[in-house]
């Protein structure tokens, strides 16, 4: 069962909302957020029973896993539990999630709020699942590299778990993506492999306890990372196409070129790969049956990509006109056609109130690459332009939103424009690949003759205007 979540803050609002509502309108955003005062602290109504956190490190950005058995030790039910983070973390911290388990510092701390669906009686304990994502929070150590040389990324974070409640007993698991770890700093790990195991501590943790702790481990994979993520899907009832467009501004935030590039050093590596941190190639699975697929950049079309499509699969393979060493930054936009029919459904009996043909489309929040090292976005902003005379918008997606805005988007040959619903979701990981994004809206039947009517007025209208001044008599002599 998924839990409500809302995100509150000390003195100033500084990142994104993650919350959840079964049937948002298009006018909300799925974020709530509350000014707190300088001496907040949370009620001491729980204490963690039994605590484990589990830290992925095998992408480019840190992913947590916390799950923890909390026990309401106040006289009177409860149904507010408190997650506390560092104020420098919560504005690249997305994709907070909770669920029930059973049911599928000195710096100034900031708290995402978890509403259970019943408040907890007195004694009794709830396992929660809670899940996030951390972004641009791994530093290249060193900060520059040759262009053949490791890469070597610091992850600082604490031993003990952050908790707003005192924990009786609590473990910690780091999962590294190899084996090469050094400069280890802080605590006595349990070191199996790749995984560093912390504790477990049963001894009583009082509420805020951190236990400062460092690694550094060798990647030698670029850190991709997008500031700017627009996305349009445009949608076309009378010709049956599904267009999708997405525009990148890219950046590598791994370990920056010592020196100058050597293209001849580089060119040598083509035959035999091996690990570098410059982004060399960018692989897109598209839905089978995508076609046209096109890949341009601020110079103009980008010859160096590949597109293969079956029955089975459809994959778009992006080559850059330069590696994409760190600091380095590439923007560009690719954009495909697919059938309508795969993604749009239309409903017999229009929805309450819409006075026309409802229809339903279920897209994908997001597509874009997809590679073993991930890629996070700072921003993302997603467009759904709807045909001309739309109306009655309604969405429902997982992805936490920071805004929500309805409105027209004019093209060709429109009259007063088409309804485009834009949503803005702010730290997001390419995990939203698999998250739907579906869209209600109703179609009246009259709407889908504006078009072919402008068209026919517009075409009249020249040939009155032709046949008008024809008729003008231009000649300078008099009239015989």
């Amino acid at each position: 069962m998924r839990l409500s979540i809302f995100f509150t803050t000390y003195l100033a609002l500084f990142g994104p909302a993650a919350a959840a509502l079964a049937d948002p309108k298009p006018s909300e955003a799925l974020s709530s957020q509350q000014i707190l005062p300088n001496n907040f602290k949370p009620p001491q109504v729980f204490q963690n029973a039994n605590l484990v956190r589990n830290t992925n490190l095998e992408k480019g950005y840190v992913r947590e896993t916390v799950n923890v058995a909390i026990e309401n030790i106040d006289s009177k039910p409860q149904d507010q539990y408190y997650v506390p983070f560092a104020a420098d973390v919560i504005d690249k911290l997305g994709g907070f999630d909770a669920r029930d388990k059973k049911n599928p510092g000195t710096a100034p701390t900031q708290f995402f709020r978890i509403t259970l669906p019943e408040p907890l009686p007195p004694k009794s304990q709830l396992i929660l699942s809670i899940t996030y994502h951390i972004r641009s929070t791994l530093t290249p150590l060193p900060f520059k590299i040759k262009q053949q040389d490791k890469q070597y990324l610091l992850h600082t974070f604490s031993t003990h778990t952050p908790s707003a409640y005192p924990t009786l007993k609590q473990k910690t698991k780091i999962k590294f993506p190899t084996t090469d770890i050094t400069d280890v700093i802080g605590g006595s790990p349990d070191r199996q492999g790749s995984t560093f195991t912390y504790g477990p501590y049963n001894d009583l943790i009082p509420a805020g306890f951190l236990s400062p702790a460092s690694a550094r481990y060798e990647y030698t994979r670029p850190l991709i990372h997008a500031t700017l993520l627009e996305r349009d899907i445009e949608v076309s009832h009378w010709g049956g196409n599904l267009a999708s467009e997405e525009r990148y501004w890219l950046t590598n935030q791994g370990a920056q070129l010592l020196g100058h590039f050597d293209r001849v050093q580089w060119a040598a590596t083509q035959y035999y790969s091996p690990p570098t941190a410059a982004l060399r190639q960018l692989n897109v699975p598209l839905r089978v049956g995508a076609l046209n697929p096109y890949f341009t950049d601020d110079i103009g079309n980008v010859s160096t990509s590949r597109f293969r499509s079956s029955r089975k699969e459809a994959h778009l393979e992006l080559k850059p006109r330069y590696p994409v060493f760190g600091g380095w930054k590439y923007s560009f936009r690719i954009g495909w056609d697919a059938d309508l029919r795969h993604f749009l459904r239309h409903l017999k009996k229009p929805e309450k109130g819409g006075g026309g043909g409802a229809h339903v489309l279920k897209v994908p929040f997001l597509e874009g690459p997809k590679m073993g090292e991930g890629v996070s976005y700072a921003k993302v902003e997603v467009r759904v332009i709807l045909p001309e005379g739309a109306r009655n918008v309604r969405f429902e997606t997982e992805v936490p939103l920071v805004a929500v805005e309805e409105t027209l988007h004019r093209t060709f040959m429109d009259t007063v424009g088409r309804t485009t619903l834009k949503l803005t979701a702010m730290n997001v990981v390419d995990e939203a690949r698999d998250k739907p994004l579906i869209v209600t809206y109703d179609y009246p039947f009259s709407a889908a003759f504006r078009k072919p009517i402008t068209i026919f007025l517009g075409v009249m209208a020249v040939f009155v205007t032709a046949w008008g001044i024809g008729m003008l008599d231009v000649s300078i002599g008099k009239p015989s």
